[in-house]
């Protein structure tokens, strides 16, 4: 059957119109064709009358009395059946279209996140796949209510823009199942996380493959999904079973910017636990938000040290020549240097600002 057909399905009669001219046309009556049938009489009529389903043992004993295989009414009755199938699942679709119009719909087509499709009934239908719900309302259950916590235990109601960052978060699973990743192992990313300072210094073009192909090395799933225009997010952790996943969106297109998400988020991972989901843009307890620092500090260190920093900050201007050779001296890159001074408003926003690297 033809995609276009699941919305608006073609008429199919129950099997039993079809059982009622036969009969007809053998001059037999329901009650006899019960008795040469072995069913009861109240079944037959049932059937006649669309009410009841004929059954592949009935379809059987139907085969000897009406001289018409029993795959014919087995199709018949099938045919009949997802019919109904899909009239009713019209209907879901209908109801699911003020649901789907909150999505931003022609983005994710544009991205290639949803194929494009022409009414909003398909598009609430392809956004349903998308997320792998029959129904709207178990999304509301799965991202609002929170009833299958094991994975996914925060909830998105209390944000701004729920619909647009549950879809940048179902695309970060997607792609994230695609990928083959060993058993996570704690000691062998500490391992590879020294080893990704490497990338960061010599930023290859290919450096996102050499990172993610390290990150699988350790067990740990990375992806980039770019974001959409109301999910302004940097970067996520949660943990899908037993496999950690960053999901890091390169939101702003920089080389210091990116590196400080991705240190970010691995600290979230080896300082806090797999039932814990870190997201921008929800509102955490002052407990989490204590997580939210600790992760903080240790992409700082991870990059440029406290004592690092106060080295550089030692010297009575700063240059970039300064910069360069600092990053060097501390294995780091100049822009993640300049872009911590810019951040912190130490230097002026002029000074350096071609050693950050744009980002695609």
């Amino acid at each position: 059957m033809e995609k276009q057909n699941r919305y608006f399905p073609q008429s199919r009669p129950h099997p039993g119109e079809t059982l009622s001219e036969k009969l007809e046309e053998m001059s037999m009556g329901p009650k006899e064709f019960a008795l040469r049938t072995g069913k009861p009489e109240k079944t037959i009529i049932a059937i006649l009358k669309g009410e009841s389903a004929i059954t592949p043992e009935m379809a059987v004993q139907f085969e000897s009395v009406t001289q018409i295989p029993a795959h014919f009414w087995i199709n018949h009755q099938r045919s009949y059946d997802e019919y109904q199938a899909r009239i009713k699942h019209k209907a879901i679709i209908d109801e699911a279209v003020p649901w789907a119009k909150k999505f931003p719909i022609a983005d994710m087509i544009k991205k290639g996140w949803l194929p494009t499709v022409v009414t909003i009934q398909e598009k609430s239908d392809e956004l349903l796949e998308f997320f792998g719900f029959s129904k709207h309302t178990a999304w509301e259950s799965y991202y609002f209510n929170q009833q299958l916590k094991v994975a996914f235990r925060i909830s998105l109601a209390s944000t701004k823009e729920p619909y647009a960052i549950s879809a940048w978060l179902r695309k970060g699973e997607l792609q994230a199942s695609e990928l083959k990743a060993n058993a996570y192992s704690e000691i062998k990313f500490k391992e590879i996380l020294h080893k990704i300072k490497d990338i960061l210094v010599t930023h290859p073009d290919d450096f996102f493959l050499k990172l993610q192909s390290l990150c699988l090395e350790a067990g740990v799933k990375l992806v980039n999904t770019p974001t959409l225009p109301k999910a302004p997010i940097s970067g996520c952790t949660r943990w899908l079973n037993d496999t950690p996943l960053i999901q890091i969106s390169g939101r702003f297109k920089r080389n210091d910017s990116f590196w400080f998400t991705f240190y970010h988020e691995a600290g979230h991972i080896l300082l806090h636990g797999k039932k814990d989901i870190f997201l921008e843009d929800i509102e955490y307890s002052e407990f989490d938000m204590q997580k939210e620092i600790e992760a903080n500090n240790f992409a700082s260190e991870f990059l440029l040290s406290q004592e690092q920093e106060d080295e550089i900050l030692s010297n009575f201007t700063i240059t970039e020549d300064m910069i360069i050779g600092y990053a060097k001296k501390f294995h780091t890159h100049p822009g993640i240097i300049i872009g911590r001074l810019h951040h912190k408003g130490l230097v002026h926003p002029s000074v350096g600002r071609q050693l950050i690297v744009k980002l695609e």
